[in-house]
């Protein structure tokens, strides 16, 4: 009798949105060492930093919706009795995943010394009486399986996922209903009306492709939410984005100047409408036709966070042009002394700050095909730099080590790679006898 024998262990990759391929996007090497290699940074400010504000905000929407209407806390929340507690909650969940605090966070704890901490109780002070009445779930684990196209690759499909919160019509309407006597009807007079009471639709009502799907008429849409711990990145104009979605249809964006100049603003477009594929793919769920970025360093500002700020107007790389601030708050960031200690963030206004913080983001077809299309060749690039490395190949032959400055100066990998070597070559004084 013959005995047949096991079938080879067929695995489908998966990877996460953020923390593979915007990860290996930032930093090929870095990537392979942090997370394929299991070598935590030393210093995983920005890691960190990203579950804090995000396990924060879910804390702090919870501890809102378990009120009832008439019992809800008001705001703005005091920082000691109502946000210290989700704080010490989430920090604690953090240290046992072996993410610790930076330094600056234990020694000067309260948002009136600590940066971290002035940005959640900004977040939620600020965006919380607008965004929590419209949540309809948060922290929604959402997963789609794609087709790998290289014909080496481990498998023929891998798996994708992402974390959002979801907003939807059935919110607005039930935000609408609690804060009017007549009933909700979907149209654009008492949209505007709405608007007048909620910040976040009156960002969607002005926005002019937002308002077409309105007029539409839809029934039931959905709202995708993320948010991010960094400032606004520098934003192409309209000229160089025509430019760049016919870069991205030749298959020429990767190495363009356009593509290093604004890859950060391109590469969260992307996640977005990756994460409505995804979404809209699960079952009897509404269309999402919307999603929303929040930038919360943009509510507390750094020194450093300024100066980019203040670059990207006068050089007109950012989407919140002059004609759109205060002649105020730019007076105050133009004549602002950058070598001066004095925080300037707490002069600016608050419009300064939440049009910055806020980016809302188009689903449409079209698009989101070139996302998937632009994911699909980076998850390629990952599959083949794990092949070459599984065949022999030296890492830091496999993985490219190509990253931003700002990247590399707080990477601890930053002694060996192959980029240091060969820019301190580069930078290698040559000397001649005359």
């Amino acid at each position: 009798m013959k005995l047949s024998t096991r079938s080879r262990e067929y695995i489908i990759p998966e990877y996460s949105l953020t923390g593979d391929l915007l990860s290996f996007l930032t930093c090929n090497l870095q990537y392979r060492y942090q997370n394929k290699g299991n070598l935590p940074p030393s210093m995983p400010v920005q890691l960190w930093f990203g579950e804090f504000i995000h396990g924060t905000l879910e804390e702090a929407f919870l501890k809102w919706k378990k009120y009832s209407d008439s019992e809800r806390l008001s705001f703005p929340w005091d920082w000691e009795s109502e946000i210290k507690p989700i704080e010490d909650l989430i920090t604690g969940r953090l240290k046992v995943k072996g993410l610790n605090p930076p330094y600056e966070y234990q020694n000067n704890y309260g948002p009136k010394d600590n940066i971290y901490s002035a940005r959640l109780e900004r977040s939620i002070n600020l965006w919380g009486p607008h965004l929590f009445p419209l949540i309809e779930d948060t922290e929604v684990l959402i997963k789609g399986l794609r087709q790998l196209t290289d014909e080496n690759a481990r498998s023929d499909y891998y798996s994708i996922n992402g974390v959002v919160d979801v907003l939807s019509s059935k919110m607005v309407d039930n935000f609408y209903r609690r804060t009017t006597d007549n009933p909700f009807q979907q149209t654009l007079d008492n949209y505007f009306n709405l608007s007048q009471k909620n910040s976040i639709i009156n960002y969607l009502y002005n926005n002019e492709d937002f308002k077409k799907l309105l007029d539409n008429e839809l029934s039931e849409y959905e709202i995708i939410i993320d948010y991010k711990g960094m400032r606004r990145p520098s934003a192409p104009s309209k000229e160089e984005l025509l430019d760049i979605q016919s870069l991205m249809e030749n298959g020429t964006l990767f190495e363009s100047e356009e593509y290093e100049k604004y890859k950060v603003w391109i590469q969260h477009e992307w996640q977005i409408l990756t994460y409505a594929w995804l979404r809209k793919n699960q079952e009897n769920l509404e269309k999402p036709i919307v999603g929303i970025i929040f930038y919360l360093n943009e509510l507390v500002p750094s020194n450093d966070d300024l100066k980019a700020i203040k670059e990207d107007l006068l050089n007109n790389q950012t989407d919140i042009s002059l004609n759109q601030i205060l002649d105020e708050d730019w007076e105050r960031l133009r004549n602002w002394n950058e070598d001066s200690e004095i925080a300037i963030h707490r002069d600016l206004s608050d419009k300064f700050k939440m049009d910055r913080s806020i980016r809302i983001i188009n689903v449409e077809e079209e698009l989101i095909d070139n996302s998937l299309d632009q994911f699909d060749n980076v998850v390629n690039d990952i599959e083949s730099s794990m092949l070459k490395e599984m065949n022999g190949c030296k890492i830091k032959d496999a993985w490219k080590a190509e990253a931003e400055d700002r990247t590399c100066s707080a990477c601890d990998f930053r002694t060996f790679c192959n980029k240091k070597k060969s820019e301190e070559s580069d930078n290698n004084q040559v000397f001649t006898i005359p």
